[in-house]
This record gives structure tokens, sequence and C-alpha cells, in this order.
């Protein structure tokens, strides 16, 4: 079964993905921080996240940017509200697979998640 992590400080956000998720019989984890995604990456290694920029602790970008530190090829969805064009193409260059504007539309979310879950089946 695929693993999906969601990242997001907001947890309406949090639980209405998960439970959108698991209906399609997705593996769901969540995380409400950049420092609880890393370490729940670490222990139970998702398949693909779907990672906010804007959170507290750690943000989105220095979560990438961790990741490919250590040379985790991770696949990576932005989720994000955010319009500034210089971190999209920062997170772009760090190899993220997609990147999804808020609010959400559910049905292009669905779309590029199963999309990448199909690619690292």
């Amino acid at each position: 079964m695929a693993r999906l992590l969601i990242v997001d400080d907001e947890s309406d956000v949090r639980e209405f993905s998960r439970n959108f998720f698991r209906k399609r019989g997705i593996d769901v984890l969540t995380a409400a921080s950049g420092r609880e995604a890393l370490a729940l990456i670490d222990q139970t290694r998702p398949d693909l996240v779907l990672l906010d920029i804007r959170m507290d602790d750690v943000n989105g970008v220095e979560v990438v940017r961790e990741l490919r530190r250590r040379n985790d090829p991770l696949r990576i969805v932005i989720v994000s509200g955010l319009e500034d064009e210089s971190i999209v193409q920062e997170v772009k260059a760090l190899g993220v697979a997609g990147f999804i504007h808020k609010p959400l539309v559910l049905e292009d979310l669905e779309k590029i998640v199963l999309s990448e879950l199909n690619r690292t089946a």
C-alpha cells in the first residue's frame, strides 16, 4: 500500500486531506511541522510527501533543502498558497515533483498524488 505524508500546520487541511486519501486506499501519515515531518520521514519512509511551505518552526523550503542535503530522493509535492515566484523556482530547482496552489482543487490534488504514487510503485 502506498504511503503518503501530509505536512501542514493547519489541522483542518491535514485531516480533510487524510480522510480524502484514505478513502482512496492510501496509507496516510500527517505532520503539523517541518521538524515533525523530518522525523516521520526518517522513521516511516513515505512514498510521497505533500508539503506546505509556510510553517512556524521549520518551513517547507528548509525541509526540502535538508532532504536534498542528505541526498534523499524522496518525491515531494508542494502545497501552498504562497505566490512568491523565487520560492517556487527554488523548490523546483531542488527537484520537487510538483506544486499545487491553495485553495486546493481536489481533482487536481488527487491527479498529481495518484500520478506520483504510480511512479514510485
